[in-house]
């Protein structure tokens, strides 16, 4: 009796922690993969957002406006009218199912991962899955930024850099900006080809 009473206290320690948690700051961690043929910062510094089709519309305003702030932090100045570089913005977000390490195939039976493959887009988490989803592990949230810079007198690319983070518990839209600025990290010479980045993402204020 003794040890089963302990069980329930657990549970409710570590959602308690959990929530406690809610209202701190969080580290993001970024897959960055950066390429740059650029040696200093452009002189001027200034730069146009090139939206593509699917991007013209009021929905995209407030991305375009975290791009811009992190753009803003790695030196540059928006000029839609004298751009030295031209800008596109990439972003996506999905669910993604999570490798669940308790089960012997994961969350897909002996069939495997289906078509995200091994070296798809399941993640990391911790593996206490039966007090959330009743059997299955909780999906993770996959937000991902790119971005792409053009010499604006020559179009030729000078810049492709990406950041995609996975997380259970961070949905929140400000993520977008801390992966812009983890995708533009160590701008205009970042270390080329993948690495990770941990960038905090503010509380959100009640």
């Amino acid at each position: 009796m003794t040890q089963r009473r302990w069980i329930p206290a657990l549970v409710l320690g570590l959602a308690a922690a959990l929530l406690m948690g809610c209202s701190t700051t969080r580290m993001v961690e970024g897959q960055v993969q950066s390429f740059s043929t650029l040696a200093a910062v452009p002189a001027p510094a200034t730069y146009r957002i090139e939206r593509l089709p699917s991007q013209q519309t009021p929905a995209f305003d407030a991305i375009a406006a975290l791009a811009e702030q992190s753009l803003a932090r790695a030196g540059l100045q928006r000029d839609a009218a004298a751009p030295r570089l031209l800008v596109q913005l990439g972003v996506q977000a999905d669910s993604v199912p999570r490798y669940d390490p308790f089960r012997p195939y994961g969350p897909y039976g002996a069939s495997g991962p289906g078509p995200w493959g091994m070296g798809g887009w399941y993640g990391r988490g911790w593996g206490v899955h039966s007090a959330w989803r009743f059997g299955e592990p909780t999906p993770l949230h996959r937000r991902a930024v790119s971005i792409v810079m053009r010499d604006a007198a020559t179009q030729a690319v000078v810049v492709e850099t990406s950041a995609v983070h996975e997380d259970v518990w961070v949905s929140d839209p400000a993520v977008y900006g801390v992966l812009f600025d983890a995708a533009l990290n160590g701008f205009p010479k970042p270390p080329q080809g993948p690495r990770q980045v941990r960038l905090p993402l503010a509380p959100t204020t009640p």
